[in-house]
Order: structure tokens, then sequence, then C-alpha cells
């Protein structure tokens, strides 16, 4: 080859040295990639799955020389900060989830907090809602208070977005909030039990692991999104309706 083309066999040897390793920089930019649209919070397990999610397939220690070749560093948790105050006379529900928090399907328990955002315009609070099986977020809502209100069109939201059944858990820490009339006659409404924390820091702490992006990948759905677990749990049920 060297022959016909006019070049001797060490220049060509030294231009193979010099060579760039496309690869190696497509995986190095993939890392990047990742870490920002996951806000830095992948380790090298989960950034390991990210990648061969993305044809990347790689070991955990090859994710983490990668990570280190990147600039990445992942964040350390922080806990949620509780913003709902439990000091009330209201009447609570019982704890009846009871930290069962893997459900055996979708729309069996759905959890409840508020947390808050900072805008140029002041606080913002976001209400959500989150399905335990799939840990994705099926109704949220914002405002500048937290009110009953904001909780209510959170479940609002889910219930038209899901369409739960009769006997659906809805958990949630002991806020003024989740115990105003209005939310317990929402509830009543669509038949769903009611349910809550006594102490906040449980709570806060198993909703800094469900409160999660839907396209975050978790290590409770074997390193899935919420969105992709649940097409994948649905599709035996749908093949099986074709079959019969």
């Amino acid at each position: 080859m060297c022959r016909p083309l006019g070049v001797t066999r060490g220049g060509y040897y030294r231009h193979l040295n010099k060579a760039v390793d496309h690869y190696h920089l497509e995986l190095i930019e993939a890392v990047q990639d990742l870490a920002k649209a996951s806000d830095n919070t992948y380790g090298s397990r989960r950034m390991r799955a990210a990648l061969g999610a993305m044809s990347y397939p790689v070991s955990r220690n090859k994710a983490r020389r990668l990570m280190k070749e990147a600039g990445v560093l992942a964040k350390r948790r922080k806990k949620f900060k509780v913003t709902t105050d439990s000091n009330h006379a209201k009447p609570l529900f019982d704890n009846v989830l009871d930290r069962d928090f893997a459900p055996n399907g979708s729309d069996q328990a759905y959890v409840q907090d508020i947390t808050y955002i900072w805008t140029q315009e002041g606080w913002l609070y976001l209400a959500t809602v989150i399905d335990l099986y799939s840990r994705r977020i099926v109704g949220w809502s914002m405002g500048s208070r937290m009110t009953a209100q904001l909780v209510c069109d959170a479940l609002t939201m889910a219930i038209w977005q899901r369409q739960p059944k009769a006997g659906l858990i809805v958990h949630s820490d002991g806020g003024s909030q989740y115990a105003s009339k209005a939310y317990r006659r929402l509830l009543k409404a669509h038949d769903f039990v009611g349910s809550m924390s006594r102490g906040s820091t449980g709570h806060n702490e198993l909703y800094y692991d469900v409160v999660q992006l839907s396209l975050r990948l978790h290590s409770y759905l074997g390193y899935k999104s919420p969105n992709q677990f649940e097409i994948e749990m649905k599709m035996p049920r749908l093949e099986l309706k074709k079959a019969s």
C-alpha cells in the first residue's frame, strides 16, 4: 500500500500513532452530555448503564476513567428541605403505605410532596405526584403559595392523565395542605385511600429517591427511565391480547 502511494513505511506508522481516536472522543462527549442532562448526579454505575443504552458498551471502571478524563464529578445528594408544616390540629390519615415502596403495578400507590424553586420573581412552589411503581411524575402544579389548591391541582392532573381506579393509595407527609377539607374531598370523590407519614424525615428521604425527572435512569428500575420502564411492562400484556 505504501509503495503505490509513494509513502515510506516509517512515515505511515508515524501517521498511525498521530491519528485521532474519534470513537474515544465520542465517548468523552457522550459522558459530558449525560452529566449535563443529569445535573451531574450520575456516578460511574449509572454512567455505565446510560452509555450502554446509547450503544457505547463499557465497563464500570472504563466509565469511571472516562468521567475523570471528561472532568465529570458526580454531586452528592442533598435532602429536600421540609416545606410543609405538620403542626396543626386537622385530622390526619393513617400510614396505610407503611413504607411499602414497591407496588406490583402502576397506579396503585402515588406519593405527593411540595418543593420550591427560586426565580427572579421570588419563590415558586412545585407540587408533584409520583407513581411509586415507575417513579414517574404523573401530575404537578406550580404556584407562588403553598395552598391546598396547589396539591389538589397536582393530583387532579394525575387523575386526568392516568385515570386511576378506586383504592389508589395517595401518600404524603402530614402537612396542612394534605389534611385540608378540599384535599380530603378530592380523595373521597374518587374513592382513593389517603396515607400520611407521621414524621417528615423518612418521607423526605423517600421523596428524594423517587422525585427524579422521567428521563433519568433509576437503579430501582434496572437503570431505565420511568417512561421506558412503563412501556416495557405494558408490552407483554399487549402481546398477550394480540395472541388471544
